[in-house]
């Protein structure tokens, strides 16, 4: 090769690499957003047009066909679904590879202490892709909910208080069957053959623990509480349970029942209703179902909470026993005035 051709294939080499630099400088490491407060979002099954059309919405690009040929040289062409909102500073390289990954990241999801279908709706939104009212829906789709083996009130025993790994960009069909795995990991075989040899299925057992729970939270009380009431159950005898009466009023921090609340029409209150309510009062713990399994074996019938005020109770055999226990803890709320 001559030095004349040597050197016009190293002008060549040498405008391509400057070339490349102020290309790759300008389509892919240039800020390219113009706008970054808004959120984004990206249905499923949205396409490439349809994603350049939120982009353009919010003005979020300085410059679109920069984007695009960066999208095009990457082969990019299917966004994810997504809510996206974009830093300040993003180059194309960000911002396209942002939108190709989606949002497909762990979120621990983590619940205790809940009572109501409502609330556990309104702890799953914002945490995940989906929206609230799409679990909603579910939840109150009786036919769906019949394929799992629950109804619209029993659905609430399918969530066991843990802390649980999803994807955020998860459907909220798969959340509940993701949900419904766990439930079958708790409701195994050996705990299975222990509610059916109390006599109880899985739903029931949430329930009795439902009402032990609200009864005293306490670990050293819940298999005497449950104990209590398998003994009921079993001799026919009225629950007469005063978590139920308060779910039955909705007002769940009630201080006194009062013969008024005991005559509210509802199949929840077990003053009027024999056997357990037709379905959890709250979601229980899981080491409160499992309280239920291995309840206390003991001969009491009745409970009062104690007159030291402490949360504890008072259990007693016969009724005359529980009236001296009653009559003791009413004394102690009259004398610091509580009313309800």
């Amino acid at each position: 090769m001559t030095l004349k051709n040597r050197t016009i294939l190293l002008i060549i080499v040498i405008a391509i690499a400057v070339s490349g630099t102020i290309l790759y400088k300008h389509y892919f490491k240039n800020n390219n957003i113009a706008h970054y407060q808004e959120i984004i979002t990206i249905p499923k099954g949205a396409s490439f047009e349809q994603m350049l059309d939120s982009l353009r919405k919010y003005n979020v690009l300085k410059n679109e066909h920069s984007f695009k040929v960066t999208c095009k040289l990457r082969r990019f062409n299917t966004p994810r679904k997504g809510h996206y909102q974009f830093n300040k500073v993003m180059n194309n390289l960000e911002i396209s590879t942002m939108l190709r990954r989606g949002q497909h990241y762990v979120v621990k999801f983590t619940f205790n202490n809940i009572r109501t279908k409502e609330q556990f709706i309104k702890k799953v939104d914002h945490q995940f892709y989906f929206a609230q009212e799409e679990l909603e829906r579910l939840l109150n789709d009786s036919t769906y909910l019949a394929s799992f083996g629950f109804n619209t009130e029993t659905c609430i025993s399918a969530f066991i208080p843990n802390s649980y790994d999803f994807y955020y960009d998860i459907e909220a069909s798969d959340f509940f069957e993701r949900m419904m795995d766990y439930y079958h990991q708790f409701w195994n075989e050996k705990r299975i053959k222990k509610a059916e040899e109390i006599g109880l299925t899985p739903v029931e057992v949430a329930t009795l623990a439902s009402i032990v729970e609200e009864e005293n939270h306490r670990a050293s009380e819940k298999a005497i509480i449950a104990g209590l009431y398998i003994n009921r159950l079993q001799k026919g005898m009225l629950l007469q349970s005063d978590p139920t009466v308060k779910f039955a009023v909705g007002d769940p921090t009630l201080k006194r029942i009062l013969l008024e609340h005991t005559r509210i029409e509802s199949p929840y209150n077990t003053y009027l209703y024999p056997g357990l309510p037709p379905a959890p009062i709250r979601i229980p713990e899981a080491s409160t179902m499992d309280s239920v399994l291995h309840y206390r074996h003991h001969n009491y019938l009745y409970m009062c909470a104690k007159e030291d005020l402490t949360g504890y109770h008072n259990f007693a055999v016969s009724l005359a026993e529980h009236n001296r226990n009653a009559a003791a803890y009413h004394k102690a709320l009259n004398k610091l005035k509580v009313e309800n």
